[in-house]
């Protein structure tokens, strides 16, 4: 397990600002917040708070208002104010507004209930670390945190403090695909899978970049509504860029996942909790374009092997992105279909060659399936048509099932918070499958391969992939979100 006495010998004498609780939490621990004490949603309606309200937060803010079950009492973006945060301040003109979520949680602890995070993947963690400490439920949009080593953290908290709902915005988890795998698993039609493809090909922000970059950009003038420095959170300090920027952050490493943090958690995540892969024991970049020391590759394939997991056999997972880096498919493959895929910042996907998604080999059947809550399907079709007519398919979910709505991973949420459910993507599982994106990075950041201990979470032949388990420590002021 990664504890202080890993995480220094990890992370060397810089990690010393960090503090961390290396016992193990009792997964019985009582939230140490008032708010623990509250019944959540007595009025009918949960009251939240949202943190990131443009772009893909204003996405959220719409799916949180049609599942009726939600009363927006404050909204928080450190660029409130700006053009693309101005919708979603409309929509709830009685909320009150701030800049820094510090002060939010300040101001507000006692009467918000639960969150939902929207902000750039390496500000997660101490939104989330922060909520979770007081007591107060939280959405997190994936791929949950930056690093492998916040995830554990986050994690641990989860367990600690357990009256405390957790989500990860992963929204297939809630859907058609997710009760799919299941039943398919139960029908024995998914069994003894040994190979899974996943690809995403679609062109990136990062592709107009230059890879022989040196340094970051040059600074410019920070806008006028924006608070910069809240923005970088723990983070190094950087000049302010507009290539940092809003969706633009996903491009670097010290700020997003890349590809692989945008939609590995939607192609694979049934994938990964069924057929319990947990963590890889080996992780190989085996093909980079454009590779550096500032952003993502212009395209990777990354293989994770996983090992035998009881019954289940070994498996490898390969991951391909990139415009031109395509999968190789199987015969009889038929049609590459976009299947339910939200928008991206209001915008639909490009069309390319092969779209976002994941073939999966096991004993009998090849399956593919595209990204999100996208139904699976049985290579060749004539195969599944056969089959469904002899009735060896279990029933499809129907048209007008509740699981079809796009908000629905938001009202299993809401209802977990009242006790009406449990939340299908907690922390707990979440943050593992998240954990597998962190060791991918890590393999394109560093264009390399290594060996990775299951049991002790250390990577156990690489000294400088295993030191990017933790990366650098926080910012000065930052340290106690990193205490469970």
């Amino acid at each position: 397990m990664i504890d202080r006495r890993n995480f220094l010998k990890v992370a060397g004498v810089a990690a010393a600002a960090v503090a961390l609780d290396a016992c193990k939490p009792s997964g019985k621990a009582a939230a140490g917040a008032a708010s623990a004490k509250r019944i959540v949603g007595a009025n009918g309606k949960v009251d939240v708070a949202l943190i990131g309200i443009g772009h893909r937060g204003l996405e959220n803010a719409k799916m949180v208002q049609a599942t009726g079950l939600a009363n927006v009492i404050a909204i928080c973006d450190v660029n409130l104010g700006a053009p693309h945060t101005q919708e979603a301040m409309a929509m709830f003109p009685e909320a009150k507004q701030y800049k820094d979520f510090r002060r939010m949680f300040d101001e507000m602890h006692s009467q918000i209930e639960a969150v939902f995070v929207s902000t750039p993947d390496f500000s997660h963690f101490p939104i989330c670390m922060r909520a979770i400490k007081e007591g107060i439920h939280v959405y997190c949009e994936k791929p949950l945190c930056r690093t492998f080593h916040e995830n554990e953290l986050l994690m641990q908290a989860a367990r600690k403090y357990s009256s405390v709902v957790t989500q990860m915005g992963n929204q297939g988890h809630s859907g058609e695909q997710y009760y799919q795998f299941q039943d398919w698993m139960k029908a024995g039609i998914i069994k003894d899978v040994t190979k899974i493809v996943a690809h995403m090909n679609n062109d990136r922000r990062w592709h107009v970049l230059d890879p022989n970059i040196s340094k970051f950009p040059d600074a410019e003038p920070i806008p006028a509504t924006m608070d910069w420095d809240v923005w970088q959170s723990q983070t190094m300090f950087h000049d302010y860029s507009h290539w940092l920027d809003e969706g633009n952050w996903r491009c670097w490493y010290d700020f997003g996942m890349g590809a692989l943090g945008d939609w590995g958690a939607h192609i694979f995540d049934t994938c990964h909790e069924f057929l319990k892969l947990g963590l890889p024991d080996e992780v190989s970049m085996t093909h980079a374009e454009g590779h550096n020391d500032y952003f993502f590759p212009m395209a990777s394939t990354i293989e994770f092997k996983f090992p035998r997991r009881g019954s289940m056999p070994a498996c490898t997972l390969t991951w391909y992105d990139g415009i031109n880096n395509l999968p190789e498919l199987p015969e009889g493959y038929g049609v590459s279909q976009v299947g339910d895929v939200p928008t991206v910042n209001g915008g639909e996907l490009k069309k390319v060659k092969v779209n976002p998604g994941k073939e999966i080999y096991a004993r009998d059947f090849i399956l593919k399936g595209a990204s999100h809550s996208s139904p699976l399907s049985i290579v060749p079709a004539d195969l599944q048509k056969q089959m469904e007519a002899e009735h060896r398919i279990p029933d499809p979910v129907p048209a007008d099932s509740p699981i079809r709505k796009k908000w629905s991973h938001h009202t299993n949420f809401l209802e977990a918070c009242m006790g009406k459910a449990q939340a299908h993507s907690p922390f707990e599982i979440a943050g593992e499958l998240a954990q597998v994106q962190n060791l991918g990075v890590i393999a394109q950041r560093l264009n390399t391969s290594f060996k990775f201990d299951r049991t002790s979470k250390e990577i156990i032949d690489n000294p400088f992939a295993n030191a990017l388990l933790t990366g650098i420590p926080p910012r000065k002021g930052w340290e106690d979100y990193y205490t469970v």
